[in-house]
């Protein structure tokens, strides 16, 4: 049984990750940390939770959690975590990070899109980028895994298979993607307001989104050269879900019959990508941790079409995947 602490357990990704461990046959969750003014019950801190988990959500002692862990989610924000994440690898735990202070392998990227010196450089040499469709060999085994971007998830599994194959100009590739309000976290903001929200959809991060140089540099591994792309996002009036349309230019002719085989052959053996014959919805996946992809030709292009809930596949979802992967255990426990 592995026992496994929430760092930062007080928002969206730690209550996602709590239930998901609930339910977790191979896990147990042993201890819960936060600032001292979101810590209590976990039955107050989230009502949801009442009757289900008996834990207390309380400040971090490292002293304490080395002897009750053996694995941390880590779902603290960018800037913070670099400053964490040493402590507990020193502390003998795994690591799975949901902040982006492991993903990008460019330091100069990293500090150029998040406005901060990178302070845990040798630790970000070594992390393993934690997309399991992508990159699973990389994470068995490991200390140190980045947990992906909600964004560069979907996306880039709706990508993959033709970066893989070559069969699309990496020049051109333009990603646009919609999620939900849930995307920008538990803080509350002017933007974010229900009236803001309610009845209208808005672009945001008009190309110096932090998500388009993570979203590159998972494209440019797969592909084996350098891509560009151009990436779009933007919020809509719903909780949770990211819906993400990528457009491409083959370079050569190519049939829907022929992609839809192609798609299906590459994720065969991916327990949470379902490989549609038409559209996907954000509902289709809510609260799972499924990718549903849908792949077409429109005018000469290549149309791929994915679905996510961002804070499940997108987030807590996939990192318990990834510990899931790191310790041996089934890769779909707990999952669904």
């Amino acid at each position: 049984m592995v026992r496994v602490a929430i760092i930062g357990a007080s928002g969206y990704t730690g209550a996602e990750s709590i239930k998901i461990l609930l339910r977790h046959g191979k896990a147990e969750l042993t201890y819960l940390t936060a600032l001292p003014e979101e810590c209590g019950a976990v039955g107050d801190v989230f009502p949801q939770l009442r009757g289900r988990c008996s834990l207390q959500i309380e400040p971090l002692d490292i002293e304490k959690l080395a002897g009750v862990a053996d694995a941390a989610l880590c779902c603290l924000p960018h800037k913070v975590s670099m400053g964490f994440v040493p402590r507990l690898l020193e502390a003998g735990l795994k690591v799975i990070d949901f902040s982006a202070d492991y993903r990008l392998k460019d330091v100069a990227v990293y500090e150029k899109f998040y406005n901060v010196e990178h302070t845990d450089r040798d630790n970000l040499a070594r992390a393993a980028f934690g997309l399991p469709e992508l990159f699973r060999e990389q994470i068995k085994g490991a200390d140190l895994i980045a947990n992906p971007g909600c964004f560069p998830t979907g996306a880039s599994l709706a990508i993959a298979p033709l970066l893989k194959e070559g069969l699309i100009e990496t020049d051109s590739v333009i990603v646009n993607s919609v999620t939900g309000a849930s995307g920008a976290g538990k803080n509350p903001s002017e933007k974010f307001h229900f009236p803001n929200m309610n009845e209208n959809i808005f672009p945001y991060g008009i190309g110096v989104h932090r998500h388009m140089p993570e979203i590159e540099q998972i494209a440019g591994e797969v592909a084996g050269t350098d891509v560009r792309v151009l990436f779009q996002p933007h919020v809509g009036p719903f909780d949770r879900g990211i819906l993400s349309t990528v457009y491409s230019q083959p370079v050569k002719e190519i049939s829907n019959e022929q992609l839809t085989r192609l798609y299906k052959d590459f994720y065969s053996a991916e327990p949470f990508v379902q490989v549609r014959t038409g559209a996907p919805a954000v509902k289709d996946v809510a609260g799972t941790n499924y990718c549903h992809i849908f792949v077409t030709c429109v005018k000469g292009r290549i149309v791929s079409f994915s679905a996510i809930d961002n804070l499940i596949k997108g987030a807590s979802g996939q990192a318990i995947q990834n510990m899931n992967i790191a310790f041996g255990l089934p890769e779909q426990s707990g999952l669904a």
